[in-house]
């Protein structure tokens, strides 16, 4: 064979195997989807996409990429597979493998879950959240309440965003609030009914043309970092800088006879991205809280007077002592939130003014 053959026809044979490899390449699907041992999980989260991209995404994005191959976990968003309200059951049907939420919304059984989401006036910056949990014993507390629950492991918490009013028509005084349709957590909303405010359940991806269309006059959902994050500042122009809680408490959950057959590296790692992702929200709402107030054109700041506030802050402490009533073990969250207020307010600045 002359020289010149021998060299093209070698050259068209590499050029077929490579065309080969780079086909099955372009068939096969990301390595970590191909080991047959891979562990997949669905974890549906309480927010909207648009706020799904801070409040979970990035952990389940290191978890992915850290886990190596591993375990491999989708993310869902709200009601995207199941509603929100029914989180709970379906994680322990295994519907879903994991959740991330608040126990009010997510309809959890448990008499501790009124203090998820947005207990009224239980704290007062994000940091109180993981104090609470960390120093003052509700770590204890919740996994003694989940333990008498079969088929969920609560894993943890850690906190977002205060609740604030967002509105279409200024809120100015107490009187404002009366007869104002308000998308709100369960708890939070059913408090504030105590001052004419009449709550709506909607699905989240419905509230903004729920805005819009005048179902609904406003949200109490939220700090005005959502609000911007989530679109309502384009349809809600005041923000009332009053809130009714200084922090949401939220956690993960997942499966027990899912998480029970992890190795205890996964666990290990899934926890660790959790701590992450409250890390990573405790800068973020930090930051956007004061930026959005201070930079944002879209919205107008509003505020009802101090003095006239205080009623909700001392109807709030009523409604402690009959959630107190529910249980003893509610009854023994309510005691630590009014032992820690007290010593907060003994700390003085910066700790409570």
């Amino acid at each position: 064979m002359k020289r010149r053959e021998f060299i093209k026809k070698a050259g068209l044979g590499a050029a077929a195997a490579a065309a080969v490899a780079a086909g099955s390449a372009a068939s096969a699907p990301f390595v970590h989807a191909q080991s047959k041992t891979a562990i997949k999980w669905r974890l549906q989260t309480y927010a909207g996409a648009a706020l799904a991209e801070h409040v979970v995404k990035p952990q389940v994005d290191a978890f992915n990429k850290a886990a190596n191959g591993e375990m491999v976990i989708e993310l869902y968003t709200s009601d995207q597979l199941v509603p929100t309200g029914e989180l709970f059951r379906a994680l322990q049907n295994g519907t879903i493998d994991a959740a991330q939420g608040d126990e009010d919304s997510l309809a959890s059984p448990v008499d501790v879950s009124i203090f998820g989401a947005y207990f009224p006036f239980a704290t007062r910056y994000s940091l109180d959240v993981p104090a609470l949990f960390e120093h003052w014993g509700l770590n204890a507390i919740w996994e003694e309440a989940y333990a008498e629950i079969k088929g969920v492991t609560w894993l943890g918490a850690g906190s977002w965003d205060p609740c604030n009013f967002a509105t279409t028509t200024p809120l100015n005084s107490l009187a404002d609030l009366n007869g104002k349709r308000v998308f709100s957590f369960p708890s939070g909303g059913k408090f504030m009914s105590r001052f004419g405010v009449v709550p709506v359940s909607l699905p989240w991806e419905d509230i903004q043309v729920a805005l819009q269309t005048g179902e609904l006059d406003g949200v109490c959902w939220s700090g005005i970092t959502e609000d911007y994050t989530a679109g309502w500042a384009d349809v809600c122009k005041y923000y009332l800088t009053n809130n009714i809680c200084g922090a949401w408490i939220g956690s993960y959950f997942a499966n027990s006879d899912k998480w029970n057959a992890l190795p205890e590296h996964l666990k290990t790692l899934f926890k660790l991205t959790c701590d992450s992702s409250h890390y990573y929200r405790q800068h973020w709402y930090w930051w956007g809280e004061a930026h959005y107030r201070v930079n944002g054109e879209k919205m107008q700041l509003t505020s009802i007077p101090d003095a006239e506030w205080r009623q909700v802050e001392e109807e709030a402490l009523r409604f402690w002592d009959e959630v107190a009533a529910v249980s003893p073990r509610c009854a023994k969250v309510v005691s630590i939130l009014k032992q820690y207020s007290a010593e907060m307010a003994k700390a003085g600045p910066p700790y409570r003014y």
